[in-house]
């Protein structure tokens, strides 16, 4: 039962109506992380839209790869899809919490309880709704902070090589005699770091450095808070373990496009199998959401996969439970390079690839060239395979490349501002079956060996 209070008003207009003036601190270099969190933030948020879930539906979880390889039970996939956003959400709330103990907005500062108090069900989700006006005009608010943090990111880098080249510039004049042409070409170098140097403080101006704590954590907090109500709406009437939210206050036009999704699925356990995987089959260790924190993640966690529970319940018979995703999906990727460009691939390109390949795969290439290459007719096998392969990479190619998108977006080093729906790890061969992958890789080495073999009438029995 949803317990309603009045302390969910500040909602409304967060950060604005408190009592106590709000600091005057600025984020200053915090400022970047802020705009990656904000941008996860807003990612999560269109991802939801009624667009991106029909796509879900009717796209995703119906492509060939997905089906073959991880799974054809819709609700298991739906579950995964549930988790993984709830996850990121939760990751996304523990920084802002720690910037909320910056703020002096008493309702900011204490972002986590009420946090904490919305997952339980304790808070009346009120007037958050998805898609209205006042939301919008938050993200585009943060899409432009967004911007000019990303402008600013862009500057001072820049900036630094230039002061890197200032200091060398320096020394040299010192232990040099300049001529009067070298006297000209410092003037315009000092012409150019001077107008870097203003545009970085430009950017400042303008972007998230300047931003105080509270107006920062004040337009993410209710875009967070709507996010997750959204996801409620969307999976709340079938998942008991969601808080239920007023279904008249979602802007939700299709509420129930998506399947249903058993109470039995409410936990992911570790996927031991998967393509297609029986409905029997459900997960266990890892919740929707934590009741005794606001997150999953411990204190300081970042948005990679290391604390990502959903990414650690792939199975051993799994491609990412076996740690193999990323080097297949590279694999996959230079197979495709060799299949759609006119290039001959020689024999050291061939090595090279051979090598890159663990021991069991390496032994069913093997054994499928000798059943394939030796008694083929020539005449036209290497077209025959050309078509066999452009079929199979279809389905096989996309999951590779959304496995190192997928790592990409998340990578703990990278400074990434991208507000578009991230690719969700069911796309990915992370919970692929590990068999099926590695025979379909072995068709597509085998399929290039016999191509090559065909076209130079030569054979290597690698």
């Amino acid at each position: 039962m949803v317990v309603k209070t009045t302390t969910m008003r500040w909602l409304s207009d967060i950060g604005l109506r408190s009592g106590k003036k709000t600091t005057k601190a600025p984020l200053g270099i915090l400022s970047f992380e802020t705009a990656k969190t904000m941008s996860i933030i807003i990612s999560l948020y269109k991802s939801l839209s009624d667009h991106e879930m029909l796509k879900l539906r009717n796209v995703i979880l119906k492509s060939e790869g997905v089906l073959y390889l991880n799974s054809n039970d819709e609700d298991f996939l739906l579950n995964l899809t549930c988790a993984e956003r709830l996850e990121d959400l939760d990751k996304a709330a523990t920084f802002l919490a720690r910037l909320g103990q910056k703020c002096s907005n008493l309702s900011l500062n204490r972002f986590d309880v009420l946090y904490t108090d919305l997952k339980l069900g304790v808070l009346d989700v009120g007037k958050l709704e998805y898609a209205s006006k006042k939301a919008e005009k938050k993200i585009q608010k943060m899409e432009n902070l967004i911007l000019a943090t990303s402008n600013l990111y862009s500057a001072l880098e820049a900036l630094t090589e230039l002061e890197i080249t200032e200091r060398k510039l320096s020394q040299w004049k010192k232990s040099s005699h300049v001529m009067q042409s070298q006297k000209t070409n410092f003037d315009l170098f000092n012409q150019k770091i001077s107008f870097q140097r203003r545009q970085v403080h430009n950017f400042r101006e303008t972007s998230l450095w300047n931003q105080s704590f509270d107006k920062s954590v004040g337009l993410m907090a209710p875009i967070l808070f709507i996010v997750y109500s959204r996801i409620c709406s969307l999976f709340g009437p079938y998942i008991p373990i969601l808080p239920r939210v007023s279904l008249s206050t979602i802007m939700s036009s299709h509420p129930r496009e998506i399947s249903k999704i058993q109470p039995e699925s409410c936990l992911i356990k570790q996927i031991s199998r998967s393509g297609p995987m029986p409905t029997t089959s459900r997960p266990n260790f890892v919740r929707f959401y934590s009741r005794k924190s606001i997150c999953f993640s411990p204190e300081g966690s970042s948005f990679g996969a290391n604390n990502n529970r959903v990414f650690h319940a792939a199975g051993t018979s799994t491609v990412g439970g076996s740690g193999l995703a990323t080097r297949y999906a590279n694999v996959i990727i230079l197979a495709e390079k060799y299949l759609d460009t006119a290039m001959t691939i020689d024999d050291d390109a061939r090595e090279d690839l051979y090598m890159s390949l663990p021991e069991s795969l390496k032994t069913l290439v093997r054994s499928k060239l000798s059943r394939n290459v030796r008694n083929a007719d020539d005449d036209f096998l290497a077209e025959g395979w050309r078509g066999a392969l452009a079929e199979i990479m279809g389905w096989l190619a996309p999951m590779a490349h959304d496995t190192l998108k997928w790592q990409m977006e998340r990578s703990f080093g990278k400074m990434s501002f991208n507000t578009s729906p991230s690719v969700l790890l069911l796309q990915t061969l992370h919970f692929s079956d590990k068999e099926k992958t590695e025979a379909a890789i072995a068709e597509v080495l085998v399929g290039l060996s016999c191509i090559y073999w065909c076209e130079n009438r030569l054979w290597y029995d690698g």
